[in-house]
């Protein structure tokens, strides 16, 4: 097995190939139980390798209280593989040629993903276009006119498959390439009604998930789906979205990941313009016009963003057995209320490396929560 492929959280390296068997240990990993982004980069850390980290699952998941976690089957990983080959879809890891790079450069980035139609077209400069599923005439006509713009300036456009902007977005720059971003696996497409879209979609333009095959979209996916659109994207644009709107998340989820925000103004007897005018007293970038996000986007594309930084998740974890005190000590630091892995360090006085696995067991048993901003809290 490469060293290589398995310890790209570790360390940046150059693009890597997994080999077939890697490939289902780390489709194994990612759809073992309470194993989500985050945790699957501490594993591979602290094991060096998915097959490891697959070995240790059962006695870490018990020392944080779980009597018995569910690990992936090596027949179920290979089982999605061939299905997902029968309908043209690739499961592509981190740091693989064909994995988006401004995807890998998020704080949750998703180790493996599934990819279906041309994926040259997530090798492109992106921007994300959401907004209202109930969207007016003016909205989807905005829509229309924004992507159309982006995509005769050379960019992919980025959206969810939702009725509404999305679909308009989706459908007017179908001849420059778009890239849909489900909620669901591969093979349940959400809303259904949208199937021969995503049809169209994928002869110049892709789809692309980090759920499994067979996975119905439920209310909490489209927050993760979400996350996607904003890590893909140069910047996101909002058209149409209302005070509580999906669309408002993924502007958030953008700016946490240092993107563009871009939105459209809207009329103040709308309530399907209040979030974006909203935005637009936050500082988003007023949009009339495509040429308007070209402008600010131009000189980012310029700058080269360098290799990917390692973050505190990204270091190299010590194999540490942490002793029945310091794991009580540390479990009685623990509650509600969300704090910092260096406020742990400091009141448990353990080790950074004994709390870090302390908190992968709390995790992988269920029982810890990972907030924004690195905090944590008990479940």
């Amino acid at each position: 097995m490469s060293q290589d492929a398995d310890d790209l959280f570790a360390r940046p390296s150059p693009a890597i190939r997994l080999t077939d068997r890697q490939r289902v240990d780390w489709l194994r990993l990612a759809r073992s139980e309470n194993v989500g982004p985050r945790t699957f980069r501490d594993l591979l850390n602290l094991y060096g390798g998915a097959a490891a980290a697959l070995d240790a699952l059962p006695e870490l998941s018990r020392r944080g209280g779980l009597r018995t976690i569910r690990i992936a089957s090596r027949e179920d990983a290979e089982r999605e593989i061939a299905q997902g080959a029968r309908m043209g879809v690739r499961f592509v890891a981190l740091g693989e040629p064909d994995y988006p790079d401004r995807l890998r450069r998020i704080a949750a980035v998703p180790p493996i993903i599934a990819i279906a139609g041309q994926s040259g077209a997530l090798l492109r400069p992106m921007v994300g276009i959401v907004g209202s599923r109930n969207a007016s005439i003016a909205g989807l006509k905005m829509a229309t006119l924004i992507a159309r713009g982006l995509g005769e300036a050379g960019f992919v456009t980025v959206s969810g498959l939702a009725r509404g902007i999305d679909a308009a977005a989706h459908d007017a720059s179908l001849a420059t390439g778009t890239i849909a971003v489900l909620a669901g696996g591969a093979d349940r497409i959400y809303p259904p009604d949208n199937a021969p879209l995503l049809a169209r979609i994928l002869d110049s333009g892709a789809a692309i998930t980090e759920m499994p095959m067979g996975h119905e979209p439920r209310a909490r996916d489209f927050p993760r789906r979400n996350r996607l659109i904003a890590g893909l994207s140069l910047g996101v644009v909002v058209i149409e979205a209302a005070d509580r709107s999906g669309s408002l998340i993924t502007a958030r989820m953008a700016l946490e990941e240092n993107r563009e925000v871009f939105a459209v103004p809207g009329s103040p007897l709308d309530p399907r313009a209040a979030g974006t005018n909203r935005l637009l007293k936050q500082g988003a970038v007023l949009v009339t016009e495509p040429a308007d996000i070209i402008e600010v986007l131009r000189p980012v594309m310029a700058r080269d963003p360098g290799p990917v930084e390692a973050g505190e998740t990204d270091v190299p974890m010590e194999p540490v057995e942490p002793g029945d005190d310091t794991r009580s000590r540390i479990h009685s630091l623990l509650g509600p209320v969300p704090v910092t892995i260096d406020d742990i360090v400091r009141a448990s006085e353990a080790p950074v490396a004994a709390v870090r696995v302390v908190l992968l067991e709390l995790e992988l048993a269920g029982r810890l929560h990972r907030e924004p901003g690195g905090r944590v809290s008990l479940v």
